[in-house]
């Protein structure tokens, strides 16, 4: 089973909630389909002090690297000090999620899964 399927990251999902991370109910793998209709791995995150529509993707197959996308806004985002404090946590378990999918991808594929 390749490990972009929403089967499998849901799986590892699961595994990162384990380890306590705030935040993870804000978290959830979303169905889209690549040009030749596979899962192509899509983790959507709800940033609650930005509201900013944010991703978690793999590059393209034969690659294990995870990027994080922030979609461009309409509207500035202000925060006072507490609220950027709120915000770059949140940052930090993004930024966590992403290593924890390229680690997890990278030990799959090593055990001989495919992409």
């Amino acid at each position: 089973m390749p490990y972009r399927t929403k089967e499998t990251l849901e799986i590892w999902l699961e595994e990162f909630y384990t380890l306590g991370h705030a935040m993870a109910e804000t978290l959830k793998v979303m169905p889209q389909d690549g040009s030749e209709g596979g899962d192509t791995g899509l983790v959507g995150i709800t940033l609650m002090s930005a509201q900013t529509i944010t991703y978690i993707q793999p590059e393209p197959p034969g690659s294990t690297n995870w990027m994080i996308t922030f979609e461009a806004r309409d509207t500035a985002v202000v925060l006072d000090a507490d609220g950027a404090m709120r915000l770059s946590q949140e940052l930090a378990v993004v930024s966590e999620l992403c290593r924890f999918l390229q680690q997890r991808s990278e030990e799959y594929m090593a055990a001989g899964g495919e992409d």
